[in-house]
C-alpha cells in the first residue's frame, strides 16, 4: 500500500509542478527559468515543513512521510531540471543567468528549506 500512495503522491506532485511552472511562465517572460525555480523553492519550503511536522514534531501521521516526501516533492522539484536550464542559458551566452539560477536555487533553497522548518516547528511549539 505504501508503493501506491507513493506513486499517487508522484502523480500528484508532477501535476503540480507541470501547473505551477506553466503558470509563472504564463506571467513572465523572458529566459530565465522562473517556473522551475520557483517550484524548486516551494519544493524546499514544503520539504522543511513537512518534515518539521511528520518527523521533528510527529504532527502529521509517520504514514504520510513516504507519499508526500518521496512521492509527491520527489516528483515536484527537479534537480535534473534546474541543471539542463542552467546548461541552456550558457549555451544561449547567458553564463551569468545560469549562474543566477544555479546559486539562486541553491541558496534560496537553503533558506527555504530553513523557513519551512522554523514555520513547521513554531506551529507546533
Amino acid at each position: 500500500m505504501t508503493l501506491v500512495l507513493i506513486a499517487l503522491g508522484g502523480a500528484a506532485g508532477a501535476v503540480a509542478r507541470y501547473l505551477v511552472d506553466t503558470a509563472v511562465l504564463g506571467r513572465v517572460a523572458g529566459t530565465f527559468p522562473l517556473g522551475i525555480l520557483t517550484v524548486n523553492l516551494t519544493g524546499a519550503f514544503g520539504l522543511g515543513l513537512l518534515a518539521a511536522l511528520i518527523i521533528d514534531r510527529g504532527v502529521l501521521p509517520a504514514d504520510l512521510r513516504a507519499p508526500l516526501l518521496v512521492g509527491f516533492l520527489g516528483a515536484y522539484t527537479t534537480f535534473s531540471t534546474l541543471m539542463l536550464d542552467s546548461w541552456r542559458l550558457i549555451e544561449d551566452g547567458l553564463p551569468a543567468l545560469a549562474a543566477v539560477n544555479l546559486v539562486g536555487s541553491v541558496v534560496l533553497g537553503l533558506v527555504a528549506v530553513v523557513a519551512g522548518l522554523w514555520l513547521g516547528r513554531t506551529i507546533t511549539g
